[in-house]
């Protein structure tokens, strides 16, 4: 799976909920979809098979019945035997008639995560007194991060289980007045599958992927990757339960999916949650007196005294539907429903690039989604209209593409999309350029062509238009983005890759004292090239090299480049990974993001920036069959430093050293 992510993303893309992407992707590793009742939008979001591809399989499963082996899947003449292998992982057979197997086993484990920073940080010290004696502000509790889960599931039956987690800086608080009970992340879920009729029941905390994501989206979407075609549209899969350590975005009630007919099935929803809010008092308008909430938090942090203030301080309620008519794996329409209440008001700053910003406390979305599939071609598109309870709503989103397999050869992908400045969709996140679902017209066209079984070229461009003002851009702007990656595998053991990316945008120029700022043309250039090598079995050599520009219109580039060299080994229980990488940026324009592997469940994509190097060694050591332990060891020294990190996360010392540890007991 690491190795499918390093490929996922070989360029740092905005806007993508890393940690959210991989928790789905290591929950599919962990329960792999039965082959023989998997339908197309579950297997497509794996995003390892083409529009043929999947056309293929699906009709094979239509004409032979079940398969008795997943290494029945080389009949497929559509699966070659690359695709085949990059599958694997995420596929298994689970109970079929002819062969009277048993139901896919269940995945029953506890996992325990400690991590902590060795340097002592700015935050974790006491501070010197000002002449009023009062002490600077510092983090509420200790340096260590926490991190318990457990979970027994089997796919498409039943899950139940729940999450806790104490960032470094929080402190255990047991105070149920103000809603705290231990850990400051508190998840849980209890899920039935497949019941009669009850095709999906989830109580606790769950989210939707539902259409395009203009109304409801899981967070299971890359957006712009390596990956130019398959990742570009949503596939409908329903609700799910919520696992991830991300603390927003997901909805805390019941949900439940009824099938009315064959092809007829109706989810209805409901949930309550307490969201992370700055709040204040207001008299300065006569539609609103009183507490008011002037921004939503989402960085899922209590260290500080300011921070527990804003903890729980909007109370949001969630009710809506989704009717779903699908018609065998080819044709499926639908149309969701989602309302949208706050106990106050949320009335962002008076600031012109928040003019169209929603304000008020209550939101209601209305949305239409449909897909066909005509043998090689897949079109899809959703449309959707949001209304609440101030004049600034009323605005259209919509979204609408194609993915076709032209031939054996050749996938393309097309997607147009509009977002009015004025289209609040709180739990949205469809196709787009921004980090949300607003303010926003492009047309994407992406490629892949196999040139021979060894050689494949892919690239896609996309072209934007942002109607309205942004964060940092003082008017109306665009842009455009292009990427072009070539991948060689000489032999099995062998493998070479390319990726160009470049960047257009429009931004405040630095040091503009005029009103509205001076909005100026901005470009970022990046170049990697990936080589991968098996030495043994079991030993795996990567190289990377990247380098990359950022420059601002009139103003001198800045520069950044990473070397980075990984090894991989395994052998029987023990499992060693390891990397040197060094860096050296101009500033933080100019930084570099590279993929780095880590424990179970947990994700590391971190920037490199200023000058240094940094390495990193995992070890996994399976115990017993029950035992899995893990041990990270990370380190990053800077050479042209006194410190490292800034404010609170400030150390005296120009490193920063990072230890993990984690156990995983399998029942």
């Amino acid at each position: 799976m690491n190795g499918f992510l390093q490929n996922l993303f070989p360029v740092q893309t905005e806007g993508i909920d890393y940690q959210s992407v991989f928790d789905n992707l290591a929950q599919l590793y962990a329960t792999p979809l039965d082959l023989n009742t998997a339908t197309r939008d579950e297997l497509s979001a794996t995003y390892l098979l083409d529009e043929r591809q999947l056309t293929g399989f699906l009709n094979y499963r239509e004409q032979y019945g079940d398969l008795l082996s997943v290494y029945e899947l080389q009949a497929v003449p559509e699966l070659d035997v690359l695709t085949i292998k990059r599958l694997l992982p995420f596929v298994e057979i689970g109970i079929n008639a002819l062969t009277n197997r048993l139901p896919t086993p269940a995945d029953h484990y506890l996992l325990l995560r400690y991590e902590q920073n060795i340097e002592q940080q700015k935050g974790f010290t006491k501070g010197e007194p000002d002449k009023n004696g009062k002490y600077p502000t510092r983090y509420l509790g200790g340096p260590g991060q926490w991190f318990t889960r457990y979970r027994y599931s089997r796919p498409r039956a039943y899950s139940l289980g729940f999450t806790m987690e104490k960032d470094p800086g929080e402190a255990y608080n047991w105070q149920p007045g103000i809603r705290q009970y231990g850990a400051d992340y508190i998840s849980f879920h209890a899920q039935i599958q497949n019941r009669g009729r009850w095709r999906n029941v989830i109580l606790g905390d769950y989210q939707l992927q539902i259409g395009q994501g203009l109304v409801l989206s899981a967070g299971f979407v890359l957006g712009k990757n390596a990956e130019t075609v398959q990742t570009v549209r949503r596939p409908t899969l329903g609700a799910r339960p919520y696992t991830s350590l991300t603390e927003y975005g997901y909805l805390r009630g019941a949900s439940a999916t009824y099938a009315l007919s064959k092809n007829l099935d109706v989810t209805l929803f409901a949930a309550r949650n307490r969201r992370d809010a700055n709040t204040a008092p207001t008299t300065a308008t006569a539609i609103v007196l009183g507490t008011i909430a002037t921004s939503i938090q989402t960085s899922g942090l209590h260290q500080t005294p300011s921070e527990l203030a804003d903890r729980q301080s909007l109370l949001e309620t969630n009710l809506g539907g989704h009717l779903l008519y699908h018609r065998g794996q080819r044709l499926q329409v639908g149309a969701t429903l989602l309302h949208t209440q706050f106990n106050i008001p949320l009335l962002k700053r008076n600031l012109k690039y928040n003019e169209f910003e929603f304000n008020g406390n209550r939101n209601t979305v209305v949305g239409l989604h449909g897909g066909y599939v005509y043998r090689n071609l897949n079109f899809f598109g959703e449309v959707a209209h949001s209304s609440g309870s101030l004049t600034n709503s009323g605005g259209i989103g919509a979204v609408g593409g194609m993915l076709a397999s032209l031939n054996r050869r050749l996938d393309l992908s097309v997607v147009a999309r509009h977002y009015d400045r004025n289209f609040h969709s709180f739990y949205a996140n469809g196709f787009s350029e921004n980090t949300r679902t607003i303010n926003e017209t492009g047309l994407y066209v992406g490629a892949k062509y196999s040139i021979y079984r060894k050689l494949t070229l892919s690239s896609y461009i996309d072209v934007v238009r942002f109607p309205w003002w942004r964060y940092l851009v003082d008017k109306p702007s665009g842009g455009i983005d292009f990427l072009a990656q070539a991948s060689y595998s000489p032999n099995r053991q062998t493998t070479f890759s390319l990726v160009f990316h470049e960047e257009h945008k429009e931004k405040n120029k630095p040091g503009s004292k005029t009103r509205p700022r001076e909005v100026v043309g901005t470009t970022r250039r990046s170049l990697a090239l990936n080589a991968e090598y098996t030495v043994a079995q079991g030993f795996t050599i990567r190289s990377r090299v990247q380098a990359g520009t950022f420059k601002y219109a009139g103003i001198s580039p800045s520069r950044g480049f990473a070397l980075v060299q990984d090894a991989t080994y395994a052998m029987r229980r023990w499992s060693l990974s390891g990397r040197v990488a060094l860096f050296g940026t101009d500033d933080y324009d100019s930084r570099q993001y590279v993929y780095e592997r880590d424990v179970l469940y947990a994700f590391s994509f971190p920037a490199y920036h200023d000058r240094g190097i940094r390495h990193y060694l995992l070890v996994r050591y399976e115990a017993s069959r029950h035992l899995d332990l893990w041990l990270r060891w990370a380190r990053t020294d800077l050479t042209n430093q006194p410190t490292i990190g800034s404010d609170l996360d400030e150390t005296s010392v120009p490193h920063k050293s990072e230890v993990k540890v984690q156990a995983r007991w399998r029942f």
